[in-house]
């Protein structure tokens, strides 16, 4: 909708027709040809959202139903800022045009209309919250995407445990567990994060994936568990699509990905030395896992004058613009003639770090491996199983995890362990052992989840147990299983492991630099924030959820998860510099040169200081 004030008069647009508010305006009440109005179009968009005596205010009209309860929420689009008195205005002339017997409510976009909104007594302005609306929502879309599987509905855990899973089957669950096997989809009748670490692996298998309250209700009614459905989830949708069907013939036979099988680069399993985390670099991911190596690069990149690629996203062509240079010169606090790339470089050099560490390579795990005659006989009968794909590969992983963890580490590698730690790590109390394999975080196989990493790692002993459980994580059966699937050989697999500091921060999480709920949406990145640190790692709790505008600049508060109240002033503040930080490492470890392939960063922060301690794609 469009209140015009000049005219005095409100314009309801159809959408579906009418995309864009300002090309409306400029088409239907300002007579300029669209072509002017794209060529145009950051300067309208100035007049449009941020001048303070603007003729138009924009906005979006919602009707929500709760059984047989009606409202309305209304809003601006996210870059707006309007001031209080310019927010009350436009209510009361929307108030005035709708049926007087549905509340209205205004829902801020952006944390500066809250701030704005808060001077407003309520029984001026009612309101209500995006993370009010979220925590309500009845569907949400996670993943969008059609199927045909076997709808499979566990009310419990262990009534899933006691359960075996195909291929083909569609899981509906309140919290669907985080070792998942491969599935046709999955619906989650509880709400749940888009980067928790199922909805990863959905994401990276291309399955459909959505939130829907009130789940089993309707399968109850329809009598759908157990049965083949047809299972759609459109992000224009009001809820998932399940519709009855016939078992296919072919449902037996395996599935179409089953073809598409994943490459691995050549590891390099010879003799390579532990090194500090800034001595190596991205290419070295064949030696030292994926995880080492992207933390090296980032240490590259901190320490190199201006490195070119940080801009690449910034600069690719968005028509109508040529640029989003302008935009980033706003975000730095500089000007268009300013030299944004040392700009850019200043921000992560003043605010972003890697905690220390070293990175063991791919040859301490063989070493390791080779010095057991039991366990190089145990890998030989695990593979013989995988070949037969024999029913024994379970118990066969359980037995080669065990003699892993029991066998000793030979004394040349302790004690090459040991002088690294030392020579890089001296006087750190507390340690994080985090797993950095080559099969991972790879095109068609992300692996989110599947090895193990450990917090809180205290002396040299319980380093070693760590370091060997990371190991052993790359036998498990389910990692197993699911390389498999993908076509990896247990013979191509190894492990790396990085060694760091175990940091002291204020709250942290993760980011992806994009909107996993809207992949057309070129401006957001999607933040998950734990308040408390030690959430980030157990997932013990629902995170708090918000998106941040990489163009225009601002946040808004998605959802609250199992927090009390928002993050303060100087939170959000720091939340803004990390999703500008991600856009620039975006472009920075882009695999091609259209800078649009988003990433996974994992982090901590304090008020001033940024750390980032995992960096890998992430699959759209």
């Amino acid at each position: 909708m469009v209140v015009d004030r000049q005219n005095d008069t409100i314009h309801f647009l159809n959408n579906a027709r009418h995309e864009f508010h300002a090309l409306y305006i400029g088409t239907e009440i300002l007579g300029i040809a669209e072509t002017e109005m794209r060529a145009r179009i950051d300067e309208f968009n100035q007049s449009f959202y941020h001048a303070s005596d603007r003729r138009f205010f924009l906005g979006i009209l919602s009707l929500h139903k709760r059984e047989d309860r009606r409202m309305f929420s209304l809003e601006t689009v996210e870059v707006d800022t309007m001031s209080a008195d310019m927010i009350e205005f436009f209510h009361a002339e929307v108030r005035k045009n709708v049926d007087a017997a549905v509340p209205l409510f205004f829902k801020p976009a952006n944390h500066l209309q809250e701030q704005e909104m808060a001077e407003l007594p309520v029984e001026r302005l009612p309101r209500i919250l995006a993370h009010e609306l979220f925590s309500t929502a009845e569907f949400v879309a996670l993943n969008p995407g059609i199927t045909k599987g076997r709808l499979r509905a566990f009310r419990s855990e262990q009534e899933y445990r006691e359960n075996t899973l195909e291929w083909f089957d569609i899981v509906v669950m309140h919290r669907v567990p985080d070792d998942i096997p491969r599935l046709a989809g999955i619906i989650n009748a509880g709400h749940t994060t888009p980067l928790s670490h199922t909805n990863v692996l959905a994401t990276g298998w291309s399955i459909p994936n959505a939130i829907q309250i009130g789940a089993f209700d309707l399968i109850d009614r329809e009598n759908l568990d157990g049965q083949w459905v047809e299972y759609e989830v459109s992000p224009r949708g009001a809820e998932v699509g399940l519709r009855l069907i016939d078992e296919p013939q072919d449902a037996g036979q395996r599935p179409a990905w089953y073809a598409q099988r994943v490459t691995l680069d050549e590891p390099e399993h010879t003799y390579n030395p532990i090194l500090a985390l800034g001595r190596i670099r991205y290419n070295d991911r064949h030696r030292y896992g994926t995880k080492a190596a992207n933390l090296g690069e980032l240490h590259h990149v901190l320490a190199t004058e201006s490195p070119r690629r940080l801009l690449g996203f910034f600069s690719v062509p968005r028509p109508p613009r040529d640029n989003l240079m302008p935009y980033l010169a706003k975000l730095l606090n500089k000007t268009e003639d300013d030299d944004l790339l040392a700009a850019a470089q200043q921000l992560l050099t003043e605010r972003v770090r890697v905690p220390r560490g070293v990175a063991l390579p791919f040859s301490m795990h063989q070493g390791f491996l080779e010095s057991s005659p039991k366990i190089q006989q145990a890998i030989g009968k695990l593979k013989m199983a995988l070949e037969l794909n024999a029913r024994e590969i379970e118990p066969l992983c359980v037995e080669l995890q065990q003699l892993i963890r029991k066998t000793r580490v030979p004394d040349y590698l302790l004690s090459e362990l040991d002088t690294a730690l030392v020579e890089n790590l001296a006087g750190v109390r507390t340690f994080v052992v985090r797993s950095s394999s080559n099969a991972e975080d790879l095109a068609g196989f992300s692996a989110a989840g599947i090895y193990e990493s450990y917090n809180h790692v205290t002396t040299a002993e319980k380093i070693v147990e760590s370091v060997k459980e990371v190991w052993a994580s790359l036998v498990s059966a389910r990692s197993v299983r699911l390389r498999q699937q993908a076509g990896i050989s247990l013979d191509d697999c190894f492990m790396g492991v990085v060694v760091q500091e175990q940091v002291r921060a204020d709250f942290g999480g993760v980011m992806v630099t994009t909107n996993p709920m809207n992949r057309n949406d070129f401006r957001n990145v999607y933040v998950n924030v734990s308040p408390n640190v030690t959430d980030v790692v157990e997932g013990s709790k629902q995170p708090m959820q918000y998106l941040y505008s990489t163009v225009e600049g601002g946040g808004r508060t998605v959802s609250l998860g199992d927090a009390k109240e928002d993050l303060g002033i100087k939170a959000h503040a720091q939340l803004q510099r990390l999703a500008i930080v991600g856009r620039l490492l975006q472009a920075h470890f882009s695999p091609d040169y259209t800078f649009d392939s988003p990433v996974d960063i994992e982090w901590l922060a304090t008020d001033d200081v940024l750390y980032v301690l995992q960096l890998r794609p992430y699959s759209i």
